[in-house]
């Protein structure tokens, strides 16, 4: 089991297989997109089903694949076959646009990979188009609708960006309605290559909660997991549920069960901080189970408390772009 220096026990990692992604949406990058890795800096993928045995090994049991887009890469799938044999591993997810998923979908099914989390930050076709720069929504909407149908555990991730789609937010809750789905409303975050710069948001959970309550006043608060980053709800008689990720005011950080790993191989121990260290080199040489096991027990030793204390540790950590640090 993997303990950090708070004695928090760490049993989830977000591992990121790219870090190219073929939308362009506002909040994360700049439009003609970010300085992205080259293949050979990248983890190949018998490097990361090494990597990921390793960490199984010294007690995680959750993987959440992200990107970038991780479909992006199309060995992807060869991947997630090795992850669903691999003993001791749990849960293995998949954070994704819905833009690529749609020919994986039966075999996801058989491999037992149902848990799906979908970026969509708006319902309305326009301003979907207008945030991720991209003429996707049919294709994005259809895969959702399909997954869902077809028995996945689809959550929804939309981030509420003042000025843009906010006014989604009621329109959106509407899938929750008509479909077993969970749809969670996440503050914006800072990380978009540099294409912005803020301290504060507007539009917080607290506000967004407000919103809701404005149309659906009789809405419940639902029991959740510890190591919930979501405080979730639901609205009698629909058929789903909804949430709120405080990802700007950090209210789950002393239950964060959670360490990520990009596609390039660097140890990121909060969203917050900047990378402790990188395993790519470390992969690529000798006793490679001892000294990956080595750096990552390091790495979780020196943990911030925090987002606030590491925000204050790498004061420029918000020049990254979030598909550089895996979503």
């Amino acid at each position: 089991m993997l303990v950090d220096n708070h004695n928090r026990a760490i049993n989830y990692l977000r591992l990121a297989v790219t870090d190219r992604c073929n939308l362009r949406c506002n909040y994360c990058m700049p439009e003609e997109g970010i300085n992205f890795a080259k293949n050979d800096k990248l983890f190949t993928i018998d490097e990361l089903v090494r990597l990921s045995e390793i960490v199984v090994a010294h007690g995680i049991d959750k993987i959440r694949i992200t990107g970038g887009e991780p479909f992006v890469r199309k060995d992807l799938m060869v991947l997630l076959r090795s992850l669903s044999k691999l003993e001791g591993l749990n849960d293995i997810s998949v954070t994704t646009n819905a833009t690529l998923i749609g020919p994986h979908i039966n075999e996801l099914k058989e491999l037992g990979i149902k848990n799906i989390n979908v970026s969509m930050d708006a319902i309305n076709r326009e301003t979907f188009e207008r945030i991720t720069r991209r003429n996707e929504y049919d294709v994005v909407y259809n895969n959702i609708i399909r997954l869902i149908t077809e028995g996945f555990n689809v959550r929804i991730n939309f981030i509420a960006l003042e000025g843009q789609n906010t006014e989604d937010i009621i329109p959106m809750l509407e899938l929750t309605k008509h479909y077993d789905v969970s749809v969670r409303f996440l503050e914006e975050m800072p990380f978009n290559g540099g294409s912005k710069k803020f301290q504060t948001i507007k539009w917080d959970f607290k506000t967004i909660l407000e919103h809701i309550r404005n149309t659906h006043s009789e809405y419940y608060k639902l029991e959740s997991p510890k190591t919930s980053t979501s405080l979730n709800y639901k609205i009698p008689g629909f058929k789903g549920t909804f949430g709120v990720i405080p990802s700007f005011s950090r209210t789950f950080c002393g239950s964060c069960n959670r360490l990520r790993i990009s596609a390039t191989g660097d140890v990121i121990t909060c969203l917050y901080a900047k990378a402790s260290m990188n395993l790519r080199d470390i992969m690529r040489g000798d006793d490679v189970t001892e000294n990956i096991k080595e750096q990552i027990l390091k790495a979780v030793g020196s943990r911030a408390k925090t987002g606030f204390e590491a925000q204050e540790k790498y004061k420029d950590v918000f020049s990254n772009s979030m598909t550089s640090i895996g979503g």
